[in-house]
């Protein structure tokens, strides 16, 4: 079997069922483009002799059933919906290259010691509505149905309407599977690091936690005219310090830490008027979670200092806290040995900046992931791509951490 002929086949089809012209695919949740793209899987799953599971939402297995611990699961996979106008990889990539490296090893090895199970996660981006992760937290029974009865689409469809459509209802029992002994997720990085680095596989230790804040600078308005500069409580040049103070507290500490602020109102944001008020976001992320805390200290003393500076108010609302969740070591030994006997030195450990599936996965069973290239760093775009040879050493490393851990 030809590990490049068969993902290319496979990609093609698939990227037909929500496909966009000249390029990329909108795939969202219960639609038409993603029923089709869940049977079509369940066929190609047949068609190769796996064993076809369903849950009541929607997430499919296609198995291989192990001879010696048929009891023990090792799976990989990913989630078959992508974001509006996303592209071919994202996601997609994960479920169609663990069917490939599965059906590379039962061709090529026969029967496991353990079962293989290829994972399709039925949602993960909440591109049709409010909602995230759906498929992985469904699996793990973490969901709270409440959160999505009333919840529509941009059309005014029902969630629940647009599942039961489609022949899915809410999981009646709360049974969570203990037979998984390790999962992977392969995906493209969505970065520019590996690509920088001339790197072909990224070994993922963790994926970063991050806190988000909403700030709120409040001053005086005044005339712009008439209000000489000594007098003025302008906040947009308090939040202008405000940046350029953490901004350089990053860089001093350096990577894996990142800041962003991503969304800045002022008030009343007209040409003639001292703003005498500004809304702004704070977005940290850092692998490690005692240092991610630090520098979140950094971030509300920096703003209260300068708001204090200059005589404003400030609120700070930490609205999002999330700790960073680290793949597990030997699953990670695993994937590095696997990368060296595939592409050498080819290869980078490194954290996930970008949250995936397998940070739900991480909190239950021993999980790994493995990154490819994205050029351009573009993803969540129609040409968001990835060079073919990179997207084969990602198979082929993928299928032989699954050997070493199922046969």
């Amino acid at each position: 079997m030809d590990i490049r002929s068969t993902f290319e086949r496979l990609d093609e089809k698939f990227t037909s069922f929500g496909g966009l012209e000249p390029r990329g695919i909108t795939r969202l949740l219960y639609s038409p483009e993603w029923r089709e793209a869940v049977q079509a899987l369940i066929a190609e799953f047949e068609e190769n002799g796996f064993e076809v599971k369903k849950d009541s939402i929607g997430n499919i297995t296609g198995r291989i059933e192990g001879s010696e611990k048929p009891e023990e699961t090792i799976m990989a996979g990913s989630h078959i919906d992508t974001v509006a106008r996303g592209g071919h990889l994202d996601g997609q990539y994960g479920i169609l290259a663990a069917l490939t490296a599965a059906i590379y090893l039962k061709e090529k090895y026969g029967q496991p010691k353990r079962s293989i199970e290829v994972l399709s996660l039925a949602e993960e981006e909440g591109s049709r509505f409010p909602y995230t992760f759906w498929g992985s937290k469904n699996f793990f029974n973490l969901q709270d149905n409440k959160d999505v009865e009333d919840i529509v689409d941009a059309e005014g469809v029902k969630f629940v309407d647009a599942m039961r459509e489609s022949g899915f209802d809410f999981r009646s029992d709360d049974k969570v599977r203990n037979d998984i002994k390790a999962f992977l997720e392969i995906h493209i990085e969505q970065g520019q690091v590996l690509e920088l680095e001339k790197k072909q596989i990224g070994v993922v230790t963790g994926i970063v936690g991050q806190k988000r804040y909403t700030i709120n600078l409040k001053g005086q308005a005044n005339h712009a005219g008439t209000t000489p500069m000594g007098y003025r409580k302008d906040t947009v040049v308090a939040f202008s310090e405000i940046v350029q103070n953490l901004v350089g507290k990053a860089k001093e500490i350096g990577d894996p830490l990142v800041l962003t602020f991503g969304h800045v109102t002022p008030v009343p944001n007209t040409v003639n008027v001292v703003p005498g008020e500004v809304e702004f976001s704070v977005d940290t992320r850092h692998i490690d979670q005692e240092e991610l805390n630090k520098f979140g200290e950094t971030v509300e003393s920096t703003i209260k200092e300068i708001a204090g500076k200059y005589g404003m108010e400030v609120d700070i609302n930490l609205w999002m806290d999330e700790s960073p969740s680290l793949m597990d070591d030997e699953i990670i030994k695993t994937i590095e040995e696997s990368a060296k006997e595939f592409a050498g030195d080819s290869y980078k450990v490194m954290p996930s900046g970008a949250g995936h599936d397998a940070q739900i996965f991480a909190e239950f069973v021993p999980t790994g992931m493995i990154f490819v290239p994205s050029i351009g760093g573009i993803s969540h775009n129609i040409e968001e791509e990835t060079n073919i040879e990179d997207l084969v050493r990602g198979i082929e490393v993928l299928a032989q951490s699954i050997y070493k851990l199922a046969y």
